[in-house]
């Protein structure tokens, strides 16, 4: 005769325990933006990120968690065990771009470095991932505040290199998943130039994209511009591969599956009436499916090798196709566990600030850390980061706003910050074990 009354009461002390969670994420803003506008002022390239490392060890550590720098490169690692329970691993990266910041920001970045080819670069957090860094410390604070709360193990990654697609897989080839816990859930999120601070989306399935870079050599046969018969032009030849290879998704790639071939850049040729013996091509190749994936590379060289042919070239003048080092897979939202983080966001945070987005064809390392045996069901859900004030705007003159990677991009950090905060900490709540306690009411009689 007791459990309506129970019902009632758990429900009352959920409602409170959610204000009261708003309300410490809002008295921690001073904090967080303070740590943001650091870590936004001070940017690092990919594998050079040393100093933010550090930072985000000292403030981890300071909360109780076991933490290891130097994973991967400089990645950090913490973990905070709670009793038994599933393990959760949350992850931020934390490189910047070569990217001169042109926001006008007071905390604007000046920071300029070398590179790895030795030039002076400016650079810039111009993808967000000074933001990822915030929310993962806030959600570390309220977590490690209230791990009255939930029960398991919480793994938190700090991860180097994003950027150039190597730090997930330098972490998980040092031991990642060996030295420290396993987790049964991954989660991130990831800075939005299109949705208003605030709100958080989501896709279930194909998120982001398979990243490949792919170099093509065309080899030539060179002489004077006056006696083209004489040679075997690896301009013209490149440029009918370049036409070519427009047709593979156009005309053998079935309409209802996604993929992308960009030449970015084409380089041949010394003077107006030099004839070259090479031009060289730089591809950027994007699909979902491993299978699309195979099929692009595979018709790129076919395609490369046998215009080759038809122009003559035969043996070490073919073509040469390197597929670089430098793949990232395509980020795969588990739909089941989507479905329930959506489900549980729009419940805590409010309907209307949850929003399913379309897939798009960036990359995104992340995905590595579900692309295991067994795999991992993982998600990467979008946090709003623009001035809804500059959306309505840009609504209504038809003009684009500042993208990621835009020396531009400027995320509207206290509703930004505090949604993401709450986002990531609410999900962490969900699928970490909850404790058995004993009811908070006095006891009926």
């Amino acid at each position: 005769m007791y459990k309506p009354l129970l019902l009632v009461l758990c429900l009352v002390w959920t409602d409170f325990a959610q204000t009261g969670l708003r309300e410490d994420i809002r008295r921690d803003s001073n904090y967080v933006r303070q740590l943001y506008e650091y870590l936004h002022a001070n940017p690092e390239l990919s594998w050079a990120e040393q100093a933010t490392a550090a930072h985000l060890a000292n403030a981890l550590r300071e909360l109780g968690f076991d933490v290891t720098p130097g994973v991967g490169g400089h990645g950090v690692v913490a973990v905070l065990r709670n009793g038994k329970g599933p393990t959760l691993a949350l992850r931020a990266d934390m490189d910047a771009l070569p990217v001169r910041e042109n926001t006008g920001l007071e905390y604007a970045s000046t920071v300029t470095t070398s590179n790895d080819s030795g030039q002076t670069v400016a650079v810039m957090h111009a993808c967000g991932h000074d933001v990822h860094m915030s929310v993962l410390v806030g959600s570390a604070r309220r977590l490690a505040a209230m791990q009255s709360t939930w029960q398991g193990t919480l793994l938190l990654i700090a991860q180097p290199a994003e950027e150039v697609g190597g730090g997930a897989r330098a972490m998980l080839d040092d031991g990642l998943y060996q030295r420290f816990p396993r987790p049964d859930y991954n989660f991130a999120l990831h800075v939005s130039a299109d949705l208003a601070a605030g709100r958080i989306g989501y896709v279930a399935g194909y998120s982001m994209a398979n990243v490949d870079s792919v170099d093509i050599h065309v080899s030539g046969v060179g002489g004077h511009g006056a006696y083209p018969h004489l040679t075997k032009d690896p301009v013209v030849i490149a440029a009918q591969i370049v036409m070519a290879l427009q047709t593979i998704v156009s005309r053998e790639i079935s309409p209802l599956e996604s993929a992308v071939i960009t030449v970015g850049s084409i380089h041949g040729g010394t003077k107006h009436n030099v004839i070259s013996n090479g031009v060289d091509l730089q591809l950027t190749v994007r699909s979902y499916a491993d299978e699309t994936r195979n099929f692009l590379l595979r018709r790129i060289r076919e395609i490369s090798e046998g215009i080759a042919l038809t122009n003559g070239l035969s043996g070490p003048l073919l073509p040469t196709v390197t597929v670089r080092d430098e793949y990232t897979p395509s980020v795969f939202n588990e739909p089941a566990l989507v479905q329930r983080i959506a489900a549980h966001l729009s419940e805590r945070l409010g309907a209307a600030r949850l929003a399913q987005v379309p897939p798009v064809m960036a990359g995104e390392d992340f995905s590595r850390y579900a692309r295991v045996t067994p795999k991992i069901p993982s998600a990467l859900f979008w946090l709003g980061a623009v001035n809804p004030i500059l959306i309505e705007e840009a609504k209504a003159s038809g003009q684009s706003l500042p993208s990621l990677h835009s020396a531009q991009f400027a995320p509207l950090p206290g509703p930004t910050l505090e949604a993401g905060i709450h986002a990531m900490t609410e999900t962490a709540l969900l699928l970490l074990g909850s404790p058995q306690r004993e009811m908070i009411a006095p006891p009926l009689r």
